[in-house]
């Protein structure tokens, strides 16, 4: 059973293109789900939350991108800080659920030779 917090961030404005991050804990996993566009404004949020979690030191770390429609450099530069803490912690990050816009962005980069990336939560758990 997930152990589901919100913590509601608001990047834009509120209403409809609002960010967010939810955080669910799972057996052997956290899973960070942020929501909306990750740009500029979207990042420290993301980054902040990223940095809480990664306080518990957890086994593996999930970051399910599946609600993210874009993503600017800030938003790239957040998930590779949480990569070299990752690392140091010796969590298991995995990025999962990219929508094509952003998951080509990682490709041009070449960053999707760098991080962990399967297509859903579900795989996320064993890869």
């Amino acid at each position: 059973m997930a152990d589901n917090v919100t913590r509601p961030g608001f990047a834009t404005g509120g209403g409809e293109s609002a960010f967010r991050v939810s955080v669910e804990n799972r057996p052997g996993a956290t899973v960070v789900l942020p929501s909306g566009e990750i740009d500029l404004n979207a990042s420290p949020i993301l980054r902040q939350e990223l940095k809480r979690v990664q306080t518990a030191r957890p086994q593996r770390l999930i970051v399910d991108l599946s609600g993210v429609p874009y993503m600017d450099s800030s938003g790239v530069a957040t998930l590779v800080e949480a990569m070299q803490i990752a690392r140091k912690n010796s969590t298991r990050l995995v990025l999962c659920g990219m929508q094509e816009k952003v998951l080509s962005i990682f490709e041009i980069a070449r960053l999707d030779t760098v991080f962990t990336i399967v297509p859903d939560a579900t795989g996320a758990m064993t890869a």
